[in-house]
């Protein structure tokens, strides 16, 4: 197995089983690195699980399109030419745009951010590239992801740090119902995608809501705050998505997976690992 890996910040994440894989450093910006080392090789599955900019303050940058949809592209060439049977993307729920329903794969696409935008191109093209060139085409639309490493700036980390500390997080109303998958869920669901050779648009989620008040108490209790939780301090944002809700059936259908871990035991995993590693446990990027 090889693992692309961008940048050293970024290396912590698999230090757990650097042993067992061979790590090749490269950027978008510089792909073709990549394919240099391992010419002359063959691979049988490609995970494309990087992106730049995911955070909501970057979600509206050019770099979504000329970063991002060009990096990916080129980075579906280089599988190509190591033999690639199966190509594995990681889109987002933001590539529906806004829609009060449970998503379905099926919905109409209407993507209110570059980022969604630039996802939806990504999916196309290398759909249709795949297509031609006889390779096994999956794209994954991940919800809401959570769990150890996560990007300090989401939620559940931020709000974790702010507890830990002792300091008043800054909400919004939290009236929000959001779909939250747990981290080790949602690799084994791709690594049964490949098991399974499993194709087409995926929905990847637990299935299952939570209102956004009730988790940030749930996080409070088992932190053992005693302080006063700052709902409502922070307005909505434009746009702001009330109901986050994906069907996971045809996930399930294609490879029987199911999602094991409960939201609060991968709540207290994620305080936990926080716990351990303290104020700058949060993931950079």
């Amino acid at each position: 197995m090889t693992v692309f890996l961008r940048g050293e910040p970024q290396a912590h994440r698999v230090n757990d089983w650097l042993g067992c894989v061979r790590v090749v450093h490269g950027s978008f910006e510089d792909c073709t690195a990549f394919g240099k080392k391992l010419a002359g090789e063959r691979i049988d599955v490609f995970f494309h699980l990087a992106w730049s900019g995911v955070t909501a303050d970057c979600r509206d940058e050019v770099s979504q399109i000329s970063s991002n949809v060009v990096g990916c592209v080129r980075l579906w060439e280089i599988a190509r030419d190591l033999g690639c049977k199966h190509w594995i993307g990681l889109g987002s729920q933001a590539e529906y745009g806004p829609h009060e329903d449970v998503l379905k794969e099926d919905l109409p696409l209407r993507p209110a951010t570059a980022y969604g935008v630039a996802k939806v191109a990504s999916a196309m093209l290398t759909a249709k590239m795949s297509e031609i060139a006889g390779i096994r085409h999956t794209w994954v639309r991940l919800l809401a992801v959570y769990g150890p490493g996560d990007d300090p700036k989401h939620l559940i980390p931020s709000t974790i740090q702010m507890l830990l500390a002792g300091k008043k997080p800054a909400l919004t109303k939290g009236e929000q119902r959001w779909d939250y998958l747990y981290v080790e869920d949602a690799a084994k669901a791709l690594a049964r995608i490949a098991a399974t050779g499993a194709t087409g648009s995926l929905n990847l989620a637990s299935g299952q809501t939570v209102v956004i008040r009730k988790l940030i108490e749930c996080l409070s209790a088992m932190v053992g705050a005693d302080l006063p939780l700052g709902f409502g301090d922070v307005a909505y944002a434009p746009g702001q998505t009330m109901h986050l809700e994906a069907d996971i059936s045809r996930l399930q259908r294609a490879t029987g997976w199911e999602p094991e871990i409960p939201l609060e035991e991968g709540l207290r995993r994620t305080i936990q690992w926080h716990k351990e590693r303290g104020p700058d446990a949060a993931f950079c990027r």
